[in-house]
């Protein structure tokens, strides 16, 4: 791992997960995303810090281990394989898995939580998984390429580019694009500009 986890992964699990994340190929929700996510997983827990730092490390492992374009099961999906991943390998942790998967299956409503509407830890996670909107230019280009990507065999391309710019769209006409104060202070500006150009730009 990249960043320290705050328990240890046992080396059966780690690899189903890596497993599961490579199935099927992917171009962005790999397992080279959740590193990441767990790069400002780390940052945020050196910042805001994290009251239940094991159960968000979990979220954030697994919160795309299951992943098929267009599917509207995948957070549910991979909310059920960290239950029983943690069944299996963690059963003595004390873990509140109930929280993990309450967590996971929040990210099947990126884009439309307003702060009100999640608990700090939660909104903290959840733009963790959204900080990719607020990268260097060349890095959310490669990652919105990556999603046309993965859309690519699962809807006609003139189909995808106009709901993935009513998505980005969406997003852009929000008052807040990241929930906690800790994301928004850092990325809101660079986030909005990543994404008008993207929703200007001719593909």
């Amino acid at each position: 791992m990249t960043f320290q986890l705050p328990f240890e992964l046992p080396d059966e699990q780690r690899a189903a997960l890596e497993a599961a994340y490579a199935t099927p190929p992917r171009a962005y929700h790999n397992f080279q995303h959740v590193l990441e996510v767990l790069r400002h997983y780390d940052a945020a827990g050196q910042g805001p810090g994290w009251k239940q730092p094991v159960e968000v490390a979990l979220a954030v492992l697994y919160h795309d281990a299951i992943y098929n374009a267009g599917q509207k099961d995948n957070e549910s999906r991979s909310a059920e394989l960290a239950a029983e991943h943690v069944a299996r390998w963690m059963p003595s942790r004390g873990i509140d898995i109930v929280r993990v998967q309450m967590l996971i299956e929040l990210t099947a409503r990126h884009g439309t939580f307003s702060p009100d509407d999640v608990d700090d830890e939660a909104a903290l996670f959840l733009d963790c998984d959204m900080a990719i909107l607020g990268a260097a230019p060349a890095v959310f280009d490669a990652y919105d390429r990556g999603i046309a990507a993965e859309y690519r065999a699962v809807v006609p391309g003139w189909l995808f580019k106009i709901n993935r710019k009513r998505f980005l769209k969406a997003l852009l006409a929000r008052e807040r694009i990241y929930l906690s104060p800790f994301f928004h202070e850092r990325l809101d500006a660079q986030a909005r500009g990543n994404l008008r150009r993207a929703v200007t730009v001719k593909r």
